[in-house]
């Protein structure tokens, strides 16, 4: 039987550890906390449980992507609850947006934006149906061997509408080489605003950068089925940790990897653990970045891990607070997430403008949902995107420099989040923040990014397999970052896994 180890139990790492035990190999997954999840976990502190990163989970919708993997891994019912509307986005000018995802969506983007925006919308719109029906489809994207090329030009060519006479859908082919401005060029200001800030939460870059494929389908969140899962994040992952013990496998908790043991073919042969543990493999599945994997795997890394610089470059990290706070002090009725945009662009460059506290996120915990706060209590989760070098620098050289940015930050944070929520510092009981820094020691993700590579094209996109028996799951790899998106990439990998392996899917 071949033996499987998969590390981290991120959500796809878990997708593709369940299917796989499912088919009846050999599982194991090693996990360095002491909870499922990652950057989609949730943690406990003084009697809060927050999300440390990701607050927003979607395609729980009946045909959508977590009804896909649920039938894939055996999952009977995930522990969610519909959420509308999805969001609240306050611009500069003191203008709030609400993001619906029924009808009522096109009335309020008319009243906030004007009906000559329709046209976008509609882009959007069709363009997002689009490749979220081929992403449910689990195209072998980039293809990696001649039987994915082959796999996949009899999945996608369907899919751009080629006819007899091999003419493709003139939208969609254009739209995989041009950014999301390509569709802009007319808007008002407001909705490319709008717009920048939104796909920044949901593709790691704006419009002038985001591939205009990828970016109709980040934006388009609200549509694919926002719900809230019942005890925060962090429930999801413990659901398919449940899977994949039964359907056999193995997980195992508090056992940090920190060596991948290959053979001389460069093929994994055990994975070893901060506790002396040894593991062994025939196949293992990293469900961590490139530079993770870099240092597990040393010098026996693939060429093109071996390049990437010591610290990620390019990627954004977050800069979070974590609020517990008076229930009471709350309306009624509030939405649980929202999105402050405090100013404009400024002279930073394109795209950059978007971090540094100029847009900060919120969700708060469901008021029905009382394990996640105190009784009376709301647990808040803020954050900003951040660079990461800055922060990195001061920590290693200039510790009380370190300290006061981040209370500077924290005060910013704060500040920006009482647009939403007034009086929320009043009704502040516990106030934690966190830097890059701390999301590394909690996630174990180099340097401390998040949400994977910028979408800016899809032809840069990693593949899943890096070598020999060695593969990789999680945000790095199509269709990139969120619950919905990992998750499907872990059932991509698994199924080229079996495929490799010549079996199928099920028992």
């Amino acid at each position: 039987m071949t033996r499987v180890v998969v590390v981290g139990a991120g959500v796809g790492g878990l997708a593709a550890a369940a299917l796989l035990a499912r088919a009846g190999l050999d599982v194991t997954v090693l996990e360095a906390h002491v909870y499922a999840g990652g950057c989609a976990g949730t943690f406990y502190h003084q009697g809060y449980r927050f999300d440390a990163g990701a607050t927003l989970p979607a395609g729980f919708y009946p045909g959508g992507p977590m009804d896909v993997v649920a039938r894939e891994v055996g999952v009977d019912a995930w522990p969610v609850r519909s959420a509308e509307p999805a969001m609240v986005v306050y611009l500069p000018d003191g203008a709030a947006v609400t993001r619906y995802g029924d009808e009522r969506r096109w009335q309020e983007r008319r009243r906030a934006f004007g009906t000559a925006a329709d046209g976008f919308w509609h882009w959007q719109e069709d363009t997002a149906d689009a490749l979220w029906d081929l992403a449910l489809r689990l195209p072998s994207w980039p293809p990696q061997a001649p039987r994915e090329v082959a796999g996949l030009l009899a999945t996608a060519l369907p899919w751009l509408g080629a006819d007899p006479l091999n003419r493709l859908r003139p939208g969609l082919a254009l739209d995989l080489y041009r950014p999301v401005a390509a569709h802009l060029s007319t808007a008002p200001e407001r909705l490319r605003l709008f717009v920048d800030a939104q796909l920044l939460i949901a593709a790691q870059t704006t419009s002038h950068d985001a591939n205009a494929l990828y970016g109709a389908s980040a934006l388009d969140l609200p549509r694919r089925g926002v719900v809230h899962a019942e005890g925060g994040m962090g429930t999801i992952a413990a659901v398919l940790v449940e899977a994949v013990r039964r359907n056999g496998g193995e997980v195992h908790f508090r056992q940090e990897v920190n060596r991948i043991v290959t053979d001389g073919l460069g093929r994994p042969r055990a994975v070893e653990t901060n506790k002396g543990a040894s593991f062994a493999s025939d196949l293992v599945i990293i469900n961590l970045p490139p530079w993770n994997i870099a240092q597990l795997l040393g010098d026996a890394a693939p060429d093109k891990v071996r390049r990437l610089p010591p610290r990620p470059q390019g990627l954004w990290g977050a800069f979070m607070v974590y609020v517990g706070l008076d229930g009471a002090a709350l309306p009624q009725g509030l939405p649980l997430h929202h999105q402050v945009i405090l100013r404009p662009p400024n002279e930073t460059g394109p795209g950059r403008w978007v971090g540094e506290g100029n847009t900060v996120f919120l969700s708060l915990s469901p008021e029905w949902d009382a394990g996640r706060a105190p009784a009376g209590d709301r647990a808040l989760t803020i954050s900003t995107h951040t660079d990461l070098g800055l922060w990195w620098d001061l920590f290693e050289n200039d510790r009380s420099a370190y300290e006061a940015r981040k209370q500077a930050y924290t005060e910013r944070v704060l500040a920006a989040a009482e647009v939403a929520l007034p009086g929320l510092r009043d009704a502040a009981k516990l106030v934690l923040p966190g830097t890059p820094v701390t999301f590394e020691r909690f996630t174990r993700r180099v340097a401390g990014g998040v949400g994977g590579f910028p979408q800016t094209s899809l032809f840069r996109m990693w593949g899943p397999r890096l070598g020999p028996d060695l593969w990789m799951a999680g945000d790095s790899i199509f269709p990139g970052q969120s619950v919905p998106a990992v998750a499907l990439g872990g059932l991509r990998v698994a199924r080229a896994v079996l495929g490799r392996l010549g079996l199928r899917t099920g028992r």
